[in-house]
């Protein structure tokens, strides 16, 4: 138990030598010497630990755009940590590598001040926790946001949504500033491929909006699993009712990865997925993973202008001024 990436875990309940992690909405029961659903955690002598305190798998100064964030400081670089395994079973897993491994018996370590400072020196704008679920990096992320925060950087995440209330307010209290949160099909579909109930991940996404949290969405739209035009309907439907019209919503491509092997998806069903989002009033759709299509442009609500284009990753210009159209002068919402 000497490993600097061993540490106790933030949340969790004892019942005698038995304890309950309270880090994911999955709350393992755990008798000592057990590990959690996600590996990642392990009850010790009636302790709960985590095995991957700055446990890094992988490490990169990213686009904010590859989030993706769109309406979050664009062209900015954010550094970008990921750790080991995950809480979810999706079986197309794009980061399989890394998101369906346990953590090494000896994995590298990184402390939350070595990676502040590394993100000052590579001149990043900010921190990311993604590549895998970082509701699992919950320790370590927490203190990455104290102290990116207080040097001025912005703190953000990827996440499948799938924390407890107590995680996200430690998150949120840490100094979260955006977040993208997957939601990957309707209910059936996330039972089904996930083993989880997505109605937890709209509730902290309505948690998110409600501290004033910036959120986008994505869904990854895939075959069979949720390309169904009532499974894109409805979570739509719920963004533009639960969430706001103003949120983003991502659909971006699939491409056989991990176990499936179902095709990649077709641009149609992609170009379908966005007007489906604008006909339920969403006013921010974009089309990911297609390198070059118009759908990753921001063009105003109002009068249609192209304000922030893209490619791919790059932001080629952005005509946004203070926040506005600059032909309508429509506020275009996001954090600029």
């Amino acid at each position: 138990m000497s490993a600097p990436t061993i540490r106790p875990a933030l949340l969790q309940e004892r019942a005698g030598r038995r304890v309950r992690c309270l880090t994911c909405e999955r709350r393992c029961f755990l008798a000592p010497g057990d590990v959690g659903w996600c590996r990642t955690r392990r009850n010790l002598d009636g302790i709960l630990y985590t095995l991957i305190y700055g446990a890094i798998s992988s490490l990169s100064a990213n686009p904010i755009e590859k989030k993706p964030l769109y309406h979050f400081y664009p062209g900015t670089v954010a550094l970008t940590a990921g750790s080991w395994s995950c809480n979810f079973d999706c079986p197309w897993c794009q980061n399989w590598d890394i998101s369906k491994c346990p953590p090494p018996p000896e994995p590298a370590y990184t402390s939350p001040e070595a990676f502040v400072e590394l993100a000052e020196r590579s001149r990043c704008a900010g921190t990311s926790i993604s590549f895998n679920e970082p509701t699992l990096s919950l320790e370590w992320s927490l203190e990455v946001f104290r102290l990116a925060r207080a040097r001025r950087l912005y703190n953000t995440f990827v996440t499948n949504g799938y924390m407890t209330e107590a995680a996200l307010a430690a998150f949120l209290e840490a100094g979260l500033d955006a977040a993208n949160v997957d939601v990957k099909g309707d209910g059936r579909a996330v039972r089904r491929y996930c083993g989880t109930d997505v109605e937890v991940v709209w509730r902290n996404c309505r948690r998110i909006r409600e501290a004033g949290i910036w959120l986008e969405v994505t869904t990854l739209v895939i075959s069979t699993v949720n390309d169904a035009e009532e499974v894109l309907r409805g979570i739509a439907r719920r963004m533009t009712a639960e969430l706001g019209r103003e949120v983003p919503w991502h659909v971006t491509a699939y491409y056989p990865a991990y176990r499936f092997t179902v095709p990649s998806t077709p641009r149609r069903t992609l170009e379908r997925a966005w007007e489906i989002g604008r006909e339920e009033g969403l006013r921010y759709v974009y089309v990911g993973n297609l390198l070059g299509h118009p759908g990753e442009h921001t063009r105003c609500p109002g009068c249609g202008a192209l304000l922030i284009e893209r490619v791919g990753l790059v932001v080629r210009a952005n005509r946004l001024v203070e926040g506005r159209c600059p032909r309508c002068g429509e506020t275009i919402v996001g954090v600029w």
